[in-house]
């Protein structure tokens, strides 16, 4: 089994100050990885992760994800690279096809945004540019449809399901066999992840308008995009499906961060 990692993404720069603070305060609580959507309200993730890498020393960075229909794959490429080398290999790079509403802002950067089967083909293009350098960093790939599974099948060193908010264990659990068998010999190189929504049953009205249902139902359901407020037993849930799926890099939004560290240093110790 890999060892566990944990992550925090972060959607939210005011200004520069804050958002350092933020990158130190991760690092601080004793978290992985700190990861920046795309955008990071309307910044562009990759200015913000150079700030996050001068003010940390060991902190790894990367994107939850890029939207690939932002970028020109080479100008991608260099951007990647750059940051990769400028933080001694710290950067990972996250990339997707755009998340619901993303053609609005492709559209601001005069992008065509495409279709989703467009999207994934034109991301496998972008990937072979990336791929064209040895020294390159870490490809994170986020998904959970059948497409983006073969297509982590064949390229990601790491993947994160993203399952639907009400995804439960027995659902989760088809789509991880799903990628098992698409990654046959591949699989034990690839990092299994997961993104979590929430940690407790406490209402929280953004999850509720993003998701269209809210977190006490969901908890509720044992979804397993919500995690107990207690450190011990999330620290069991996430034992027992690194044991049974291989998910061992676990992330969630930074308005978890704090409850989210304790249950990282539970598991840590229960179970490494």
């Amino acid at each position: 089994m890999k060892p566990f990692r944990f992550g925090v993404v972060a959607g939210y720069a005011p200004d520069l100050r804050s958002w350092t603070a933020q990158a130190k305060r991760v690092e601080d609580l004793g978290f992985d990885t700190l990861l920046a959507t795309d955008p990071v309200g309307t910044a562009d993730p990759f200015v913000l992760l150079g700030a996050a890498a001068a003010v940390t020393d060991r902190l790894r960075l990367g994107t939850f994800v890029l939207a690939d229909p932002f970028r020109d794959a080479k100008a991608l490429d260099w951007q990647a690279r750059t940051l990769h080398q400028q933080t001694g290999g710290r950067f990972e790079l996250g990339l997707g096809v755009g998340r619901p509403g993303a053609e609005t802002h492709a559209a601001h950067l005069g992008r065509e945004f495409g279709s989703p089967g467009e999207r994934i083909t034109r991301m496998a293009e972008t990937i072979a540019v990336l791929k064209g350098t040895a020294d390159r960093p870490r490809l994170v790939l986020a998904g959970g449809g059948p497409k983006m599974l073969a297509l982590a099948a064949q390229e990601a060193d790491t993947l994160t399901f993203t399952w639907a908010p009400k995804t439960t264990e027995a659902e989760a659990e088809s789509i991880v066999e799903r990628f098992r068998e698409l990654a046959g010999a591949r699989l034990p190189d690839i990092e299994l992840g997961l993104n979590l929504m929430a940690v407790g049953d406490a209402p929280s009205p953004g999850i509720a308008r993003w998701a269209g249902v809210d977190v006490p139902e969901l908890a509720a359901a044992d979804a397993v995009t919500v995690l107990p407020a207690d450190p011990r037993r999330a620290a069991e849930r996430l034992l027992r499906w690194r044991e049974r799926w291989g998910i061992s890099y676990v992330t969630i939004n930074s308005g978890y961060a704090e409850p989210f560290a304790a249950i990282a240093a539970e598991a840590r110790t229960a179970g490494g």
